[in-house]
């Protein structure tokens, strides 16, 4: 218990902004494996085809780089805390547009799949502008570590709930054995989180950010590197959250078996991921960064070799420890190298926020066609098995990029949490 009030003390010492905006993460938190694990298996029950939730997945990458250029222009007329709002409360109103639907076609995917990417266009650019203003390098990691402490949580005890949910209503006969009764329960459990998440989000006293042109097609090659990173982040994002879902459905059975396997790996990870943030700096992001690119490589690699339900088991667990010690240790680069740049620059930080979005765009939309065109012209196998391995191994090449970025960083050092002025920066001859 000392421990514990120990620690809420150390919460209560961080700037009201960064835990309000912790309190808002943690409540739209449980709404968000809903979506990202159910949606997909709820394309795949409907329809029978896996290559359509690539189609979801595309068609909402898609979405949110639009999203991101119409939130520059809304800030300089709106609260960033309702444009943050907007973005989850959209998310929950497309998920039940979709329960709606009484058949799921390529077109009523891809529309649903593109609303979905408006909502987290509005959430991630106002989300990444409120942490880069909110916190500091110096307790970022500690940030990030506490974020991704409470979607893991989530992810422990939301995909065990809605798994046994649809599950006891087909074996048991609860809703009158209506599957579709149960997903539309979840659907108004996400909507009433998002609510909850967007009340508090709207009573933070946040800042909008200066405004100013957002827009740029030159940039530092610091920022062009990062971009580079990006890409490679985005070839992967798709496959992170959609293949779990895919690969469990195909070969191990149903909703229940993937909210179980998603809470059971959670839970080990959930622990862990805490301590990381809490006790490590900036100069462990690198080791982090590659412990999780490591395992998402193993997990496929497994999955490639045995291709059964044990494969598939392995490669989730290896997801539930890849994907938020990749958060933990990638934001917080992301975000170093944004106010290393504009400092440097003299531009609007929002304007490295969108151009990072569109390198993640460019990496997701290669990654997802790549798993679209050998699905249709080859098979879904294939595309499961081999492409799979093939965006682990490539996304394993950021490890490089994170190192040259770092020693770049080296010109443009943080002293008490906050950026050296720009005249005291270094000329880029001697970067």
């Amino acid at each position: 218990m000392a421990g514990i009030k120990d620690e809420y003390r150390f919460f209560c010492s961080q700037p009201r902004a960064m835990r309000t905006l912790l309190l808002t993460n943690m409540a739209y938190a449980f709404a968000i494996p809903v979506i990202e694990l159910f949606i997909g298996a709820y394309i795949i029950r409907k329809s029978d085809d896996v290559s359509l939730v690539m189609v979801y997945q595309l068609a909402q990458g898609s979405g949110i780089p639009v999203t991101f250029i119409l939130n520059g222009y809304l800030l300089r007329i709106m609260p960033i805390g309702w444009l943050y709002a907007a973005g989850m409360i959209i998310s929950g109103l497309d998920m039940a547009v979709m329960m709606l639907l009484p058949q799921l076609e390529m077109a009523g995917i891809a529309l649903i799949g593109f609303i979905m990417g408006l909502s987290y266009g509005f959430f991630w650019a106002n989300r990444v502008s409120l942490a880069l203003t909110s916190t500091r390098d110096t307790n970022r990691n500690y940030y990030y570590g506490l974020e991704s402490f409470f979607f893991t949580v989530a992810s422990i005890i939301m995909p065990l709930l809605a798994g046994y949910l649809i599950a006891a209503t087909q074996k048991l006969g609860w809703l009158g054995g209506n599957i579709n009764g149960a997903y539309r329960i979840l659907t108004g459990l996400v909507i009433l989180l998002t609510l909850t998440a967007s009340s508090i989000a709207i009573r933070g006293k946040f800042k909008n950010p200066p405004s100013a042109r957002f827009i740029y097609f030159k940039f530092h090659r610091l920022w062009n590197k990062l971009l580079a990173m990006a890409a490679l982040k985005g070839v992967a994002q798709g496959f992170i959250i959609a293949a779990p879902v895919m690969l469990i459905m195909k070969l191990v059975g149903s909703e229940g078996s993937v909210g179980s396997f998603q809470s059971a790996g959670a839970l080990l990870s959930a622990g862990m991921l805490y301590i990381l943030g809490r006790k490590t700096s900036s100069r462990h992001r690198n080791a982090i960064f590659t412990a999780g690119l490591g395992l998402f490589v193993i997990g496929a690699v497994v999955n490639m070799l045995l291709f059964n339900a044990a494969g598939a088991i392995v490669f989730v667990a290896c997801m539930v420890f890849s994907r938020p010690l990749l958060d933990l240790a990638y934001f917080p680069i992301q975000l170093g190298v944004i106010e290393c740049v504009a400092s440097k620059e003299r531009r609007n930080q929002f304007a490295y926020i969108f151009s990072h979005e569109v390198g993640i765009y460019v990496g997701r939309l290669f990654g997802c066609m790549l798993f679209i065109l050998v699905a249709r012209f080859i098979n879904e196998d294939a595309a499961l098995r081999y492409v799979l391995l093939a965006v682990a191994v490539v996304q394993f090449a950021s490890i490089l990029v994170a190192r040259s970025i770092q020693k770049d960083q080296e010109w443009c050092e943080v002293s008490g949490g906050e950026p050296i002025v720009p005249q005291q920066l270094k000329e880029p001859a001697e970067l």
